[in-house]
Protein backbone atom coordinates (compact mmCIF):
# COMPACT_ATOMS: atom_id res chain seq x y z
CA UNK A 1 0.00 0.00 0.00
CA UNK A 2 1.17 3.41 -0.86
CA UNK A 3 -0.07 6.12 1.26
CA UNK A 4 0.49 9.83 -0.34
CA UNK A 5 -0.15 12.28 3.31
CA UNK A 6 -0.86 15.93 2.34
CA UNK A 7 -2.51 18.73 4.54
CA UNK A 8 -5.20 21.56 4.44
CA UNK A 9 -2.14 23.96 4.56
CA UNK A 10 1.57 24.23 6.25
CA UNK A 11 2.26 23.72 9.79
CA UNK A 12 -1.13 21.61 10.00
CA UNK A 13 0.84 18.02 11.68
CA UNK A 14 1.67 15.93 7.97
CA UNK A 15 5.31 14.85 9.77
CA UNK A 16 3.44 13.67 13.08
CA UNK A 17 1.01 12.44 11.20
CA UNK A 18 3.42 10.50 8.64
CA UNK A 19 5.63 9.04 11.24
CA UNK A 20 2.44 7.28 13.25
CA UNK A 21 1.41 6.01 9.57
CA UNK A 22 4.97 4.95 9.57
CA UNK A 23 5.14 3.38 12.92
CA UNK A 24 1.77 1.84 12.33
CA UNK A 25 2.54 0.05 9.51
CA UNK A 26 6.00 -0.50 10.07
CA UNK A 27 6.26 1.17 6.11
CA UNK A 28 9.41 2.78 4.45
CA UNK A 29 8.57 6.45 4.04
CA UNK A 30 9.79 9.30 1.37
CA UNK A 31 9.37 12.83 1.44
CA UNK A 32 10.31 13.63 -2.77
CA UNK A 33 10.91 17.44 -1.68
CA UNK A 34 12.26 19.33 1.39
CA UNK A 35 12.69 22.66 1.41
CA UNK A 36 14.69 23.74 4.06
CA UNK A 37 16.27 22.55 7.64
CA UNK A 38 18.45 19.71 5.88
CA UNK A 39 20.15 19.26 9.25
CA UNK A 40 16.63 18.39 10.78
CA UNK A 41 14.16 17.58 7.97
CA UNK A 42 11.24 15.86 7.85
CA UNK A 43 12.86 12.33 7.39
CA UNK A 44 15.29 13.21 10.45
CA UNK A 45 12.46 14.08 12.36
CA UNK A 46 10.09 10.62 11.34
CA UNK A 47 13.78 8.75 11.91
CA UNK A 48 13.43 10.30 15.27
CA UNK A 49 10.07 9.24 16.26
CA UNK A 50 9.51 6.06 15.16
CA UNK A 51 10.82 2.97 17.44
CA UNK A 52 10.23 -0.02 14.81
CA UNK A 53 13.77 -1.49 13.06
CA UNK A 54 11.92 -2.21 9.85
CA UNK A 55 11.03 1.04 8.05
CA UNK A 56 13.13 2.26 5.83
CA UNK A 57 13.91 6.29 5.19
CA UNK A 58 14.33 7.15 1.34
CA UNK A 59 16.38 9.90 0.29
CA UNK A 60 14.92 13.13 -1.04
CA UNK A 61 14.36 13.38 -5.19
CA UNK A 62 15.44 17.23 -4.08
CA UNK A 63 17.20 18.72 -1.34
CA UNK A 64 16.52 22.41 -1.33
CA UNK A 65 18.35 24.98 1.03
CA UNK A 66 15.85 27.39 1.77
CA UNK A 67 12.58 26.72 3.80
CA UNK A 68 10.08 28.70 1.04
CA UNK A 69 7.69 27.22 -1.29
CA UNK A 70 9.92 24.39 -3.46
CA UNK A 71 9.31 26.50 -6.88
CA UNK A 72 10.96 29.29 -5.28
CA UNK A 73 13.52 27.70 -2.91
CA UNK A 74 14.49 25.39 -6.29
CA UNK A 75 14.70 29.20 -8.16
CA UNK A 76 17.15 30.22 -5.38
CA UNK A 77 19.25 27.20 -5.92
CA UNK A 78 19.39 27.66 -9.41
CA UNK A 79 17.70 24.46 -10.38
CA UNK A 80 14.37 23.38 -11.46
CA UNK A 81 12.27 20.83 -10.35
CA UNK A 82 11.57 17.91 -13.19
CA UNK A 83 8.58 15.67 -12.55
CA UNK A 84 10.42 13.28 -14.19
CA UNK A 85 13.54 13.12 -11.79
CA UNK A 86 11.39 12.43 -8.77
CA UNK A 87 11.12 8.96 -9.35
CA UNK A 88 9.30 6.92 -6.70
CA UNK A 89 11.70 4.46 -4.22
CA UNK A 90 10.72 1.10 -4.95
CA UNK A 91 10.09 -1.36 -2.40
CA UNK A 92 8.12 -4.17 -1.62
CA UNK A 93 6.73 -2.56 1.99
CA UNK A 94 4.25 0.07 2.66
CA UNK A 95 5.14 3.62 1.61
CA UNK A 96 4.54 6.70 3.58
CA UNK A 97 4.87 9.62 0.73
CA UNK A 98 4.91 13.17 2.37
CA UNK A 99 4.01 16.33 0.30
CA UNK A 100 4.97 19.94 1.17
CA UNK A 101 2.47 22.08 2.75
CA UNK A 102 -1.25 21.31 0.53
CA UNK A 103 -1.87 20.25 -2.69
CA UNK A 104 -0.90 23.62 -4.66
CA UNK A 105 2.11 24.36 -3.74
CA UNK A 106 3.78 25.17 -6.47
CA UNK A 107 7.03 23.04 -7.97
CA UNK A 108 7.90 25.05 -11.35
CA UNK A 109 5.98 26.92 -13.23
CA UNK A 110 3.44 24.35 -14.30
CA UNK A 111 3.10 21.54 -11.86
CA UNK A 112 1.75 21.42 -8.44
CA UNK A 113 2.20 18.97 -5.86
CA UNK A 114 -1.10 17.44 -6.72
CA UNK A 115 0.91 15.94 -9.39
CA UNK A 116 2.94 14.42 -7.54
CA UNK A 117 -0.61 11.97 -7.08
CA UNK A 118 -0.44 8.77 -8.86
CA UNK A 119 -3.97 6.67 -9.08
CA UNK A 120 -2.63 3.90 -6.91
CA UNK A 121 -2.02 6.23 -3.93
CA UNK A 122 -4.06 6.00 -0.96
CA UNK A 123 -4.69 9.17 0.10
CA UNK A 124 -4.94 10.83 3.88
CA UNK A 125 -5.25 14.72 4.11
CA UNK A 126 -4.73 16.45 7.47
CA UNK A 127 -7.02 19.05 8.84
CA UNK A 128 -5.59 21.11 11.41
CA UNK A 129 -8.78 23.55 12.78
CA UNK A 130 -8.19 27.48 12.61
CA UNK A 131 -10.51 30.11 11.49
CA UNK A 132 -11.01 29.40 7.52
CA UNK A 133 -9.67 25.56 8.33
CA UNK A 134 -13.06 24.24 6.94
CA UNK A 135 -13.28 25.67 3.62
CA UNK A 136 -9.56 24.85 3.32
CA UNK A 137 -10.28 21.07 4.27
CA UNK A 138 -13.86 21.08 1.61
CA UNK A 139 -11.95 22.80 -0.96
CA UNK A 140 -8.76 20.26 -0.46
CA UNK A 141 -11.06 17.56 -1.02
CA UNK A 142 -12.79 18.78 -4.18
CA UNK A 143 -9.57 19.79 -5.72
CA UNK A 144 -8.15 16.11 -5.48
CA UNK A 145 -11.46 14.27 -6.66
CA UNK A 146 -11.74 17.01 -9.63
CA UNK A 147 -8.44 15.09 -10.68
CA UNK A 148 -10.34 12.10 -10.72
CA UNK A 149 -8.42 11.01 -7.27
CA UNK A 150 -10.30 9.88 -4.12
CA UNK A 151 -9.54 10.79 -0.38
CA UNK A 152 -8.70 7.48 1.65
CA UNK A 153 -9.13 9.03 5.27
CA UNK A 154 -8.61 12.49 7.14
CA UNK A 155 -6.72 12.96 9.86
CA UNK A 156 -7.08 15.63 12.26
CA UNK A 157 -4.68 17.11 14.42
CA UNK A 158 -4.88 19.42 17.14
CA UNK A 159 -7.56 20.49 19.84
CA UNK A 160 -10.98 18.60 19.65
CA UNK A 161 -13.78 20.65 17.66
CA UNK A 162 -16.66 18.21 17.39
CA UNK A 163 -18.96 20.49 15.21
CA UNK A 164 -16.16 20.88 12.76
CA UNK A 165 -15.47 17.64 12.53
CA UNK A 166 -18.81 16.08 12.35
CA UNK A 167 -19.37 18.56 9.46
CA UNK A 168 -16.62 17.74 7.77
CA UNK A 169 -16.85 14.18 7.90
CA UNK A 170 -20.98 14.55 6.81
CA UNK A 171 -19.84 16.86 4.07
CA UNK A 172 -17.62 14.48 2.31
CA UNK A 173 -18.16 10.73 3.69
CA UNK A 174 -14.55 10.35 4.04
CA UNK A 175 -13.75 8.17 6.65
CA UNK A 176 -11.47 9.29 9.75
CA UNK A 177 -8.48 7.41 10.48
CA UNK A 178 -8.39 9.38 13.59
CA UNK A 179 -7.39 12.32 15.52
CA UNK A 180 -4.23 13.90 16.85
CA UNK A 181 -4.71 15.61 20.11
CA UNK A 182 -2.28 19.15 21.51
CA UNK A 183 0.28 16.35 23.46
CA UNK A 184 2.92 18.28 25.31
CA UNK A 185 5.37 16.30 23.24
CA UNK A 186 5.78 13.77 20.61
CA UNK A 187 8.35 11.28 21.21
CA UNK A 188 8.39 7.12 19.93
CA UNK A 189 6.36 6.12 23.08
CA UNK A 190 3.39 8.66 21.90
CA UNK A 191 4.07 8.19 18.41
CA UNK A 192 3.51 4.49 19.21
CA UNK A 193 0.54 5.14 21.34
CA UNK A 194 -1.23 6.99 18.38
CA UNK A 195 0.42 3.58 16.06
CA UNK A 196 -1.37 1.06 17.74
CA UNK A 197 -4.73 3.38 18.04
CA UNK A 198 -4.71 4.28 13.98
CA UNK A 199 -3.60 0.73 12.84
CA UNK A 200 -7.02 -1.01 12.08
CA UNK A 201 -7.97 2.00 10.15
CA UNK A 202 -5.15 2.31 8.23
CA UNK A 203 -5.10 -1.70 7.33
CA UNK A 204 -9.07 -1.20 6.52
CA UNK A 205 -7.84 1.93 3.93
CA UNK A 206 -5.79 -0.84 2.13
CA UNK A 207 -8.60 -3.43 1.42
CA UNK A 208 -10.94 0.00 0.35
CA UNK A 209 -11.45 0.19 -3.64
CA UNK A 210 -10.16 3.95 -3.58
Amino acid sequence: MKIFVTGISTDVGKTIASSIIVESLEADYWKPIQAGDLDNSDSHKIKSKISNNKSKIFENSYKLNTPASPHLAAEIDGVTIDLKQIKEPKTENHLVIEGAGGIFVPLNDNDSIIDLIQPDYKIIVVSRHYLGSINHTLLTIEAIRNRGLEVGGIIFSGSENKSTEALILNKTNIKCIGRIDEEPYFDQNVIREYADLFRDNLFALQQSKI
